[in-house]
């Protein structure tokens, strides 16, 4: 089992910063990739970024977000980090993150079939 634990989440107004970690547990030996996701009220969950290891060290990121938010981590310390610059009020939303554990043969971060586990979620509320 792996738990995921989101934190770092709160209010912050328009054009501030927030970081959000998330840190896993569990029977976590080496995944493959960790994304972030969000969801706005009434909106379905979007995919905002990605980091995966395996074949080389790549991130991937929503066009909505790129130059803004940065994707990082601490293998040591089995956390994930999203680092939200210049927020704006559209970014408000429930953010999770998700681990791949287990191999697949094609990877394609945005699609949430390719997470394993999923974190419970916390909040980001962007103030104009």
């Amino acid at each position: 089992q792996v738990q995921l634990v989101e934190s770092g989440g709160g209010l912050a107004q328009a054009g501030g910063s927030l970081r959000l970690s998330c840190a896993a547990s569990g029977r976590i030996f080496s995944s493959y990739s960790m994304g972030w996701f969000r969801q706005a009220p009434g909106k379905e969950r979007e995919f905002v970024a990605s980091i995966r290891w395996s074949g080389g060290s790549s991130t991937h990121y929503v066009d909505s977000v790129k130059g803004r938010f940065t994707i990082s981590s601490d293998n040591a310390k089995n956390t994930v980090y999203l680092q939200m610059n210049s927020l704006k009020p559209e970014d408000t939303a429930v953010y999770y993150c998700a681990a791949q554990i287990y191999y697949r043969s094609s990877y394609y971060p945005w699609m949430e079939t390719t997470y394993d586990y999923w974190g419970q979620g916390t909040q980001v509320t962007v103030s104009s």
